[in-house]
């Protein structure tokens, strides 16, 4: 049986970065090293868990947000990965209003980007903590100092090293974690690092860094501040003080990864899980300017921020449970159509993994299937419990094109199917141009609408 997680147990977290920052191999190795998959697929091997759509095998890059649901030391990670190209950032704001915190991947050859840019500008809109993956340690070409420079130079000095690498590039397999005050050494294979005492000559450099972080924790309030300037702070206060921080968008944490190695990512999950705010924390405004806490013992309601039409499957709606807990076999009034839906089976998934569970516990995202009218941006609630979240503001369009079918008699068919685009991905806007006697598909760019013109094919 399934094990069921409390959301003080759940972390929610985006995981972003621009197109090349190597996220998608690093959500591989998160998959491998909880368990979830027996071996990392690879994007030129087209069997990667979270890019699945052939669309995104044919293109080599995420298209759509995936979830993926990851169980890791007796924790749950609710990782929401974000396509890279600004031209899907409609599933990106979906995913940040859903979410508690989020990371930013980029790589340790190419530096800060404009994607790394466009990704900051969005995470701190939504008001997320926010933390950044340096991946790609073990490229030929990575320079992680120059990448840290450029991280303080563009987002200021909350970028805040935990953890840097000894050797980054080709013979990558080594890091010093400032937080446990070791260094972390990998085999060949990656996985879980040896621990060892750090070389005397990174000590110095060590003992000033440990102490900046003593000095951002102690910022966290006046107990901690009044500690540090008098006998100091032990582990304990220090990560107290680091967690505040970081929750309040005053620290933004800096972490060193090699994806495709597999070095790193255990000590990524960790620091998520231990570090990253977690749905208890936070309540979730109505449209009515209610808080709605995540707890259990409350009348089950659940919000849909994103929907996928599938092949072989048809619809497939995933939330967040706001409150209360929803079981296989609910029924569910919808909120915005004044429909009754039932629930009748649960997912948990991972990418294009589901396993079927019995019930999803408040602060967790899950997968339902075969709804009959539900849409993105629908709320559903249990009989009694009038609750209705605020619709995810998607950005206006930018880019326009009229479309039509090969043969007129096909434009019924062309209209349905735009109608079932459009709840995949509200980015994409169909509107029917009285003045010029056409049908005008708007989105963010060319290459949204040519994945649109692609998809209808």
């Amino acid at each position: 049986m399934a094990k069921i997680y409390q959301a003080n147990e759940i972390r929610n977290v985006a995981l972003m970065g621009g197109s090349g920052s190597g996220k998608t191999t690093l959500i591989e190795s998160m998959l491998f090293e909880a368990g979830v998959t027996k071996r990392r697929g690879t994007i030129e091997g087209q069997n990667t868990g979270s890019d699945y759509f052939p669309v995104e095998k044919e293109y080599g890059y995420s298209v759509f947000s995936t979830v993926c649901n990851i169980e890791f030391n007796n924790r749950k990670l609710n990782i929401i990965d974000c396509a890279g190209s600004d031209d899907f950032v409609g599933g990106t704001d979906a995913a940040l209003q859903m979410v508690g915190s989020a990371v930013i991947v980029l790589s340790a050859n190419e530096g800060v980007t404009v994607g790394t840019e466009n990704n900051f500008r969005l995470a701190e809109s939504k008001r997320k903590p926010l933390a950044f993956v340096i991946n790609k340690c073990d490229h030929e070409n990575a320079d992680f100092e120059k990448v840290y420079n450029q991280l303080r130079e563009t987002f200021g000095n909350k970028c805040t090293l935990m953890q840097y690498p000894v050797n980054a590039g080709a013979g990558f397999n080594a890091a010093i974690d400032v937080l446990k005050g070791k260094m972390l050494v990998w085999k060949a294979e990656g996985g879980a690092p040896e621990e060892k005492e750090i070389p005397a000559s990174e000590q110095e450099k060590v003992a000033e860094m440990r102490q900046q972080l003593q000095e951002q924790a102690a910022e966290a309030d006046e107990t901690l501040l009044d500690k540090f300037l008098g006998e100091g702070l032990t582990d304990e206060e220090i990560m107290q003080g680091l967690k505040s921080v970081y929750a309040d968008g005053s620290m933004y944490p800096v972490i060193c990864t090699s994806g495709l190695k597999d070095m790193g990512i255990r000590r990524l999950m960790d620091f998520l899980l231990t570090m990253a705010p977690s749905p208890a924390q936070f309540s979730y405004p109505t449209i009515d300017g209610k808080a709605v806490t995540p707890v259990d013992d409350a009348p089950a309601s659940l919000y849909v921020f994103k929907t996928g039409v599938e092949p072989h499957v048809g619809e497939v709606n995933y939330f967040r449970v706001m409150q209360g807990v929803v079981r296989a076999g609910d029924d569910m009034q919808n909120m915005e159509r004044g429909s009754k839906e039932r629930i009748s089976q649960l997912f948990s998934v991972a990418g294009s993994m589901r396993t079927p569970v019995d019930e999803v516990h408040a602060g967790d995202i899950a997968a339902t299937v075969k709804l009959k009218d539900t849409r993105t941006g629908n709320t559903l609630n249990v009989k009694d419990c009038d609750l209705q979240y605020a619709p995810i503001t998607y950005p206006e369009p930018k880019y326009r094109r009229a479309i039509r079918p090969v043969n007129e008699a096909d434009n019924e068919k062309l209209a349905a199917l735009l109608t079932r685009m459009h709840e995949e991905d509200p980015t994409w806007v169909v509107e029917q141009s009285k003045e010029l006697k056409q049908t005008i598909v708007s989105g963010q760019g060319e290459f949204h609408l040519r994945t649109l013109k692609w998809r209808l094919e």
